[in-house]
């Protein structure tokens, strides 16, 4: 998936503003996810405090990488497979991207403006699809 050229630099410099929020950006993402589907719960079997700090590094990692997608690419392949394992269906990536989105709008305020939030649903996009594929590609033949 080829992201159009100002994405990277837009997504960088925001999601450097929500790390200054520091873990209340995860807390505010886990409980918009379950209240969008609280079935999603069951999921989670570690505490959501250190899941909110793998949460955030997976994503500082892949937004640091987004300029260069042969990098990016093969490590979200590989969270896909992971995540697959863990139970996670195709169906959840759309929700993780509507809490996902909500978040960073809640979190950013009138920053999060709609070029970002075009912005935010494109890598997210591409986050997803990739990470679908390498769930496929893990499942057994």
């Amino acid at each position: 998936p080829v992201m159009n050229p100002s994405t990277p630099a837009l997504v960088q410099a925001s999601f450097a503003q929500v790390q200054t929020l520091g873990p209340q950006v995860a807390t505010l993402f886990y409980a918009r996810l379950f209240e969008i589907d609280p079935d999603l719960r069951r999921l989670f079997k570690s505490d959501l405090g250190d899941q909110g700090q793998r949460l955030l590094a997976m994503l500082g990692q892949a937004v640091a990488l987004l300029d260069r997608p042969e990098r990016l690419l093969p490590v979200l392949r590989q969270l896909g497979a992971r995540h697959q394992g863990y139970g996670v269906q195709a169906s959840h990536y759309a929700t993780v991207g509507q809490a996902l989105l909500n978040t960073l709008a809640a979190g950013l305020g009138p920053a999060f403006t709609p070029a970002l939030r075009a912005a935010w649903t494109e890598v997210y996009g591409v986050v997803a699809q990739t990470m679908q594929a390498g769930a496929l590609e893990a499942l057994p033949a």
